[in-house]
């Protein structure tokens, strides 16, 4: 490692240096989420070696939160801890060191792609505990994202990469491998303001809103069309490498509200990915919306609740957020009935 390479530990500590009666306790928090993904990571690579198919993805999840749940609670720096994959919230043991703060995470996103050795990532998130003197309720957990502490993603990859904020601007941390450190690789990365690429799953263009279908039709129109510029799509269906790749090339990411998922509220889980997620993009200097409202400004009524959800460079995420208000207040009047899978294909 170069000699002028700053570690996460070090970083954290620099951080915590500049807090008035700060006690260490958020630090080693950060330190143990590390120290969990370390553990994923050396799973996640190991793939097949451990099981194929199904299996393998079933059983690195359940590993994964078993993973964040015992170093979660081995250090007392937590007062409870929620996760995706399980209905209600994990106390810490009886008689054990209560902490002062909230862990809300998903232990390992995009478990589907494992079989095909593609990207997956845990996203995490930190609030402040009410009261750390009594025990915890579900309701604690149900903060506006806008008072998180600190949010992150890790991404499982060739290589792994740490994202994480505490309020104060973006920085990502890379895995050496051969110290066992993350190491500052990315420091304050901000979204790009102009973007040329959007992602979104275009088997589902038949239940889209008209807003949303008058955006994509817009960018596969190209130069020729209002837009004026070529666009190019992608969809990996892993939300940490959608959300990797917009941190460092810009673009916008669109998992809309539709008919299918009207009755649920959207498709992605409020607490453990947009919260974070959006927390993220917006200190990096990007958007994030449900198509009508600020993500973060959102009251959650339950651990599991679901969410429309729209992020990425703001000019594009703002342009979104206008062909919504247009639709709600009736002023748009233009047709948007013409299926992108028309007989000219996709790619017309």
């Amino acid at each position: 490692m170069d000699a002028d390479r700053i570690t996460l530990t070090q970083f954290m500590n620099e951080v915590q240096r500049k807090i008035p009666g700060a006690t260490g306790d958020f630090t080693g928090l950060l330190s143990d989420i590390a120290t969990a993904s370390k553990i994923i990571a050396n799973a996640v690579g190991r793939g097949a070696l451990l099981a194929t198919g199904k299996d393998l993805n079933q059983k690195l999840e359940a590993l994964a939160n078993d993973v964040m749940l015992q170093t979660g609670m081995a250090t007392g720096h937590l007062a409870a801890l929620a996760s995706e994959d399980m209905e209600g919230i994990s106390q810490l043991p009886q008689g054990g060191k209560r902490g002062k703060y909230l862990l809300a995470f998903d232990p390992l996103n995009g478990s589907g792609n494992l079989d095909i050795n593609f990207q997956t990532g845990t996203i995490f998130s930190v609030m402040r505990a009410p009261d750390p003197k009594r025990k915890v309720k579900e309701a604690d957990f149900l903060q506006v994202g806008s008072e998180l502490l600190c949010a992150g993603l890790v991404q499982y990859g060739a290589s792994t990469r740490l994202i994480m904020t505490t309020g104060k601007g973006v920085d990502g941390f890379t895995l050496d491998r051969e110290i066992g450190e993350f190491v500052l690789t990315h420091p304050k990365m901000t979204i790009p303001v102009e973007s040329t690429t959007f992602a979104i799953n275009a088997s589902n263009e038949r239940y889209w809103e008209p807003p949303v279908r008058r955006y994509v039709q817009e960018c596969m129109a190209g130069k020729e069309g209002p837009r004026g510029k070529d666009f190019g799509m992608r969809w990996v269906a892993s939300l940490v490498a959608e959300a990797y790749r917009i941190l460092t090339r810009g673009g916008v990411f669109l998992y809309p509200h539709d008919e299918r998922t009207r009755d649920q509220g959207g498709r992605l889980g409020l607490l453990y990915e947009a919260n974070p997620i959006a927390f993220i993009i917006e200190q990096a200097g990007g958007a994030a919306i449900t198509g009508r409202n600020r993500i973060l400004d959102i009251k959650p009524t339950e651990l599991h609740q679901r969410a429309p959800f729209i992020f990425g460079s703001k000019q594009e995420v703002e342009r979104l957020h206008r062909y919504h208000q247009e639709y709600i207040e009736g002023k748009d009047v233009s047709s948007y009935d013409m299926p992108l899978f028309s007989s000219r294909s996709l790619f017309r």
